[in-house]
């Protein structure tokens, strides 16, 4: 009965060095997104995760709005400035790999419409509300989709 025992509990340690790692759900990933602008805590957590999956270009893109977020939990202003140039960066970044996806659209476009004058961080604001218009119907999820009709209306 120990030989068998001791041959589960390996098998099983086996099994588990060889699963690959926790896979981040882009439903919860959104569904985070609102939260994370009150949620210091969360929004460090998320960053943490998405730097982990930059080769995902969605990932990227929330990675790059996280960082916008996080300007709004740190203290200092040059930080505050870094971080979200980062995240610009990052948004930017995915939609220069991947133009016509909706949700890269959607990131950069709330990020826009929430981020003061003075970052001048504006510019495709009617662009971005034009093509999530026209492209809303491609979307699958409907967290992403409600989202979209939210922030465009």
């Amino acid at each position: 009965m120990k030989k068998i025992s001791a041959l589960l509990t390996a098998t099983f340690l086996v099994a588990a060095a060889s699963a690959p790692a926790f896979a981040l759900d882009p439903e919860y990933v959104r569904k985070s997104y609102e939260q994370a602008v009150k949620n210091e805590k969360l929004c460090k957590t998320l960053i943490d995760q998405l730097s982990k999956e930059t080769s995902n270009v969605v990932f990227l893109g929330y990675l790059g709005a996280y960082q916008t977020i996080w300007a709004n939990h740190t203290s200092s202003p040059i930080a505050k400035l870094n971080t979200f140039n980062k995240g610009k960066k990052n948004i930017e970044q995915a939609l220069k790999i991947a133009p016509d996806n909706v949700e890269l659209h959607f990131i950069r476009l709330s990020i826009q419409v929430n981020c003061p004058d003075f970052l001048q961080y504006s510019s495709h604001i009617n662009e971005d509300k034009k093509f999530i218009k026209s492209n809303i119907d491609k979307v699958n999820s409907t967290s992403l989709k409600a989202m979209c009709y939210k922030l465009i209306h």
